[in-house]
């Protein structure tokens, strides 16, 4: 009798297509096109005749059961029991008849949820796991979010900016929030204090070595225990050094920063994807509302808003008007040390994503 071969254990994303719309899986991949009736809400038609409303709304990103169990009873009862998260933790409802999409919308704003994030409006901040699962957090990006997107409501509710404002907020300068088009990012300004005590008992030392991106720690023995040191002359304040050793502890309240980049895209529309840039230093990390990182985003947005033409992003407004003009407009202090003087790369950092050879 042959022996049932063991098989193999997938992982990775599970498949999608049982948990679709029926609608959407009945036409997936055969869409005539798409558009908004109103801001918040995608309308799909298909080249069957088939129509589909998906009514994207709002969440507080990091939610617990209570809310989650809300989310699926108001699909449950205004929709037709069918939702998926964005990448930027938005959730949609998707429904079939064009008369249920009113009574949804009510449902979800009456219970706190704001209908938006489609077109040109600020979609909702894409953020880095902060305090809540993250060892290595200079700040809370989950709670920047939520402080800046309460000031931002009308915009995500709205879609009155001149393009789609693609915002991330990142709780270390490792920054795995990613391109935006305004970013928010640690910035640590004092190299780490170690605690040569604990780093014996604790630290892996050659993986601290090597965890190192400018070589700055060497071993060392100090009061004649291993330990290890820094050279403060090459170290880059990254906080890369914190995670396999929190012995060496970087976070500081005073020291530890917070800075403004503009201008990043990773899209290939109407010109190529561009880096960020540093516009703005030096902001207190003041939890938990950071109301000075609130007030420069929303002074760019708001010349942004007035100033750009139809369609320009962010770092397209900025290309066209130039580098000392944006400064002046947006009333913000030029130093040396911001936007790039990064020398090491090519002259366009193979910036596009079409394959050249």
């Amino acid at each position: 009798m042959a022996t049932a071969l063991r098989q193999p254990i997938e992982s990775g994303v599970p498949d999608n297509k049982p948990y679709l719309h029926p609608t959407l899986a009945k036409n997936y991949g055969n869409w005539k096109y798409h558009d908004r009736p109103r801001p918040g809400v995608l309308h799909h038609v298909a080249h069957s005749g088939d129509q589909v409303w998906s009514v994207r709304a709002g969440t507080q990103r990091q939610m617990d059961v209570y809310t989650i169990r809300k989310l699926c009873d108001i699909a449950d009862t205004f929709a037709e029991g069918h939702v998926r998260f964005t990448i930027r933790s938005n959730i949609e409802f998707m429904v079939s008849d064009p008369n249920k999409v009113a009574p949804l919308i009510e449902a979800l704003e009456s219970n706190g949820f704001p209908v938006g994030g489609t077109g040109n409006s600020v979609s909702m901040i894409a953020h880095t796991q902060g305090w809540l699962h993250c060892d290595i957090p200079g700040t809370d990006a989950s709670g920047v979010v939520k402080a800046l997107m309460d000031e931002l409501y009308d915009e995500f509710r709205r879609e009155e900016m001149p393009n789609r404002v693609h915002l991330s907020t990142s709780c270390c300068e490792i920054n795995c929030g990613g391109q935006a088009d305004i970013a928010i990012i640690v910035q640590h300004t004092k190299p780490p204090k170690i605690n040569h005590d604990l780093v014996a008992n604790v630290c892996e030392r050659p993986a601290v070595v090597a965890r190192c991106p400018v070589a700055a720690i060497r071993p060392a023995l100090v009061n004649g225990k291993p330990s290890l040191e820094v050279d403060e002359k090459k170290c880059i304040c990254c906080g890369a050094c914190y995670p396999p050793c929190p012995p060496m502890q970087i976070n500081d309240p005073e020291h530890s920063k917070l800075a403004i980049w503009v201008g990043g895209k990773n899209s290939n529309a109407r010109g190529k994807p561009t880096f960020m840039k540093m516009v703005a230093s030096g902001l207190p990390n003041n939890a938990p509302r950071w109301p000075e990182v609130a007030e420069v985003v929303k002074r760019i947005l708001h010349v942004y808003k007035e100033d750009a033409r139809s369609w320009e992003r962010l770092a397209d407004w900025i290309e066209r008007i130039g580098w000392p003009r944006f400064f002046e407009k947006v009333d913000l202090p030029f130093t040396k040390y911001l936007i790039d003087d990064w020398r090491g790369s090519r002259a366009n950092l193979n910036a596009s994503t079409h394959i050249r050879f």
